[in-house]
Parts: C-alpha cells; sequence; structure tokens
C-alpha cells in the first residue's frame, strides 16, 4: 500500500460516488492508532490507516476513504460535515458510506507483574506496601516519625 495507490483510489471514489473532484492529497498516516481515517479541516487532506487495509482489506479501505470523503465535499460546500450533522448522515445513506469503521483486533498485551516492596517502621512496627522504590533515608514514619527499613522477602 503507497501513498499513490491511496491518491488514485480516492480520487477514482471521489468522482464515482459523489461526483465532485478531489483536489488535494490522500495519503498513508502509520501513526493513527484509533481510527481508519481523518478528514484535516485546514488543510482539506486525508489521511487513511495503513492498518485497516492491511487487515480487513481493500473494502474496508473503500469505506474509510468514502467516509472521509463525506466530510470532505460537505465541509468545501458549507455544509454540515460533522458527524451529528443531518446533511453528513443524508450523505453517508446516499452513497452506502460506512458511519464507523471496524474495530482492529487487539495484540495480546502482557500484563507487567507488580512487585510489592514492604516497609517497617523501627518504632512503631507499622508496615507500609509500595509499589515503587522509597528512598529510606529522606522519608520517616507518619504515625511516630520513626526510622523505615526495607523487609526483604
Amino acid at each position: 500500500m503507497t501513498d499513490e495507490i491511496v491518491q488514485q483510489l480516492t480520487e477514482q471514489l471521489s468522482l464515482q460516488f459523489f461526483k465532485l473532484p478531489f483536489r488535494h492529497k490522500a495519503y498513508i498516516n502509520k501513526r493513527l492508532r484509533t481510527t481508519g481515517g481523518r478528514y484535516l479541516l485546514h488543510s482539506h487532506h486525508i489521511e487513511v490507516n495503513e492498518k485497516y487495509a492491511l487487515e480487513y482489506g481493500k473494502e474496508e479501505l473503500i469505506g474509510i476513504i468514502k467516509h472521509e470523503l463525506c466530510h470532505y465535499h460537505l465541509h468545501l460546500q458549507g455544509k454540515g460535515y460533522k458527524h451529528g450533522d443531518a446533511d453528513f448522515k443524508k450523505l453517508l445513506i446516499e452513497t452506502s458510506s460506512p458511519r464507523y469503521c471496524r474495530a482492529l483486533p487487539r495484540k495480546e498485551e502482557k500484563k507487567k507483574i507488580r512487585q510489592i516492596l514492604h516497609y517497617r517502621c523501627q518504632g512503631c512496627g507499622i508496615v507500609y506496601k509500595r509499589y515503587r522504590k522509597m528512598n529510606i533515608h529522606k522519608y520517616m514514619c507518619g504515625a511516630c516519625q520513626g526510622r523505615i527499613s526495607e523487609i526483604t522477602n
């Protein structure tokens, strides 16, 4: 998948479904993570998430581009281009564009095993449990102001 392919596909879909030319840039943004694509209001460019095309194929990519083209053409015409606007919802139906894109499958997230550290006050014996290491020379017990020592297992 290259920027040139995305640009040609966007221009073709714009003429086919909207009967209007696409005169700006469409390209891949590899930094997109949670969205299939986005229309940039100030530059009028369209960014597409490459992961959706790789994961779900060309049909999902076409749906994402059509959705962003709805934002594009309505914004340039001065009509309601936001997701909640009636003009936008109507154009989505007319062009059979998806309202949302599918969620990407999640990677197996490794759970970080958190080590619990134990500290004891030498004066009153209170045991403190901490996830982060504590400087025992800097801090003292909150109850009796005694010295704190680390308990090793």
